[in-house]
């Protein structure tokens, strides 16, 4: 689960609306959670996208590297701890747009980098003690795109992933399947697409009142 959560959260170098920027984890799991985390994010060499060894390639511009490097000295600044990455370029890189992989732990849900979306390869591990407290932390920000829940108990899962206030929820790694609507809660937009949800968006309905007899 772990790597996969990784994965979500670096394709495309983080920039992806659904990216998974936040891993939540119960606390008696956390340390294995993290080991994990750095594990997998050491695979995600950074280098020129052209080059076949490259896993992670820059950031869309110079500002937005020095978005997300802002974000990174926050996290640091708010008390988060760094174990992975860091806000400097990645070595040997200094050409180009670059982030390194970047793994924090010890997120509480009022740092700037667990409110806001950072859009480059940041993942914040935040630790909980129940499903309540998984369910307030999941919800407590102004957005809600995209989310994903694992669990050994698939009804355990979906029963939670009803709870979550976000358009789309993902149930241990399933692959996306392009006929269901997609589009957020919140802050993260209006409306849906893909599937008949997405075509409804080019209908114009009309509404005939007084139009059939009552019988």
């Amino acid at each position: 689960m772990v790597p996969t959560a990784v994965k979500q959260c670096y394709a495309n170098s983080g920039q992806a609306c659904a990216s998974l920027s936040r891993l939540l984890v119960p606390r008696a799991l956390l340390a294995d959670a993290e080991r994990k985390a750095v594990a997998a994010a050491r695979e995600w060499t950074v280098g020129d996208p052209r080059d076949d060894a490259s896993k992670l390639g820059p950031v869309a511009s110079r500002a937005q590297q020095e978005r997300v490097r802002g974000f990174v000295a926050s996290a640091v600044e708010e008390g988060a701890r760094l174990l992975l990455g860091g806000a400097e370029p990645p070595d040997g890189l200094d050409g180009g747009a670059y982030v390194r992989p970047t793994v924090f732990s010890d997120v509480t849900p009022e740092m700037q980098i667990a409110r806001e979306e950072v859009f480059g390869p940041v993942l914040a591990i935040m630790a909980y003690d129940s499903e309540d407290e998984a369910a307030r932390i999941a919800n407590g920000t102004d957005y809600g795109l995209s989310g994903g829940v694992w669990s050994a108990d698939h009804d355990r899962a979906v029963a939670f992933a009803r709870r979550l206030r976000t358009g789309q929820v993902v149930v241990n790694g399933e692959p996306l399947n392009l006929r269901a609507p997609f589009g957020g809660y919140k802050q993260s937009g209006l409306g849906r697409e893909y599937g008949r949800y997405g075509l409804e968006e080019y209908f114009e309905t009309k509404a005939l009142q007084g139009g059939v007899r009552p019988s």
